[in-house]
């Protein structure tokens, strides 16, 4: 994973720290400094933060270890300096399935938060996080009580923090699922909206960037459950590419800009012996021609890191992938040919196109339903060369 550093792996999930997450580290050690603590006290004040951290992933991998009971992999977990991300391949459609995999990460808080209060009690510690006398029994009370905010916190109904997606899943078991987040949706921006009034009246920038946090958050999640309306039902082959450009395995960068600047395709991919080995995305062909030469092979510099998808496959299922592993093409294939390439751009085509047939429906004018045929249907030919392909 790019900017990211692997620290660790739990059943098959990668773990991954980003590099702002540096900042974190020197930022804290520059706050001690500029207060005149010691060295000591840094310290112990980057222990309370790696300690929230490990909670933090204990609450990312409950969500993940839920989810693959269920069926949904997770490609990985990666920890920013505002929280962490688990990237799950999809989301599932039955509500009580996905109420699970949102609930799991704050039951993971309350459980930790609950077993250090326990602990606190038995060895007739505080629970005052200020209390310095006793400095371990410090450290557990205030895991115990940021443990207990996150959960909180995380249980707010409104996206994208879980209680957002835990009120969609219950409200889906009785709407369907774009009217129930759109619904959790308006539940969250009323909330960010609430929070921008106080912090404008308390002057607390906290609560405003909470504020437009859960702003952006209800708007992105009403976006993609437009976005999986429109595909759901639908078959890849209603959104793929049938002619497009392909790179042989032995092909040069200088042969890639030739195909880069003679179309319109973006990636490509790379071609050997009638199978995909890899794809070339512009952004690293761009950077390859810095670093390496032009007579370079393009197998040396494609990603060799996607997965491919067939005619049949559900479009929405195909598309919430793509997002989840920020991919912006998949080969099609069926059986062992290359068939089509969708990409972001004609599932975008396909909801254009699909809303305003559904505009006019709604509008009393008569319309047909899409065909089968892809958005982008081209003549049919035989490949002309391995630098330029017309798929059948």
């Amino acid at each position: 994973m790019k900017r990211s550093l692997k620290v660790g792996s739990v059943s098959g999930i990668g773990i991954f720290l980003h590099w702002t997450f540096l900042l974190l580290v020197a930022a804290i050690f520059a706050y001690f400094y500029v207060q005149g603590q010691s060295l000591g006290a840094a310290v112990s004040g980057m222990g309370l933060v790696l300690a929230v951290f490990f909670c933090v992933i204990l609450h990312e991998l409950g969500h993940a270890l839920t989810a693959k009971r269920f069926g949904v992999p997770t490609r990985s977990i990666t920890l920013y300096p505002i929280g962490g991300l688990a990237r799950l391949e999809r989301i599932p459609s039955e509500p009580m399935k996905e109420f699970w995999i949102a609930i799991g990460g704050p039951v993971v808080n309350i459980v930790i938060a609950v077993v250090l209060a326990a602990l606190l009690l038995i060895t007739g510690g505080t629970f005052s996080p200020g209390a310095l006398e006793a400095p371990g029994q410090h450290l557990v009370a205030s895991v115990m009580w940021i443990n207990a905010v996150l959960a909180g916190f995380n249980l707010l109904p409104a996206f994208p923090m879980d209680g957002g997606r835990v009120l969609r899943a219950l409200l889906a078991l009785r709407q369907d699922y774009a009217r129930a987040t759109q619904t959790a949706a308006n539940v969250g921006q009323a909330m960010a909206i609430l929070f921008g009034f106080v912090g404008i009246m308390w002057f607390n920038p906290v609560l405003l960037f909470i504020a437009l946090f859960v702003y952006v958050g209800a708007q992105q999640e009403s976006k993609q459950a437009v976005y999986r309306a429109f595909t759901e039902g639908t078959p890849v082959r209603q959104a793929m590419v049938t002619r497009f450009a392909t790179l042989a395995a032995d092909d040069t960068l200088d042969d890639a800009v030739d195909e880069l600047l003679a179309g319109t395709d973006h990636d490509f991919p790379v071609v050997e012996n009638g199978q995909v080995v890899g794809l070339l995305r512009r952004k690293e062909l761009i950077q390859a021609l810095s670093d390496h030469d032009r007579d370079t092979p393009v197998a040396e510099v494609a990603d060799r890191e996607f997965f491919t998808t067939d005619p049949g496959a559900p479009l929405d299922e195909v598309f919430q992938q793509m997002n989840a592993q920020s991919c912006s093409t998949v080969p099609v294939e069926q059986g062992d040919q290359l068939v089509g390439l969708l990409t972001l751009e004609n599932v975008g085509e396909l909801i254009m196109v699909s809303s305003a047939l559904t505009t006019r429906t709604v509008s009393g004018i008569r319309s047909g339903e899409l065909s089968d045929t892809p958005l982008r249907e081209r003549s049919e030919g035989a490949p002309s060369s391995p630098g330029s392909t017309a798929i059948p």
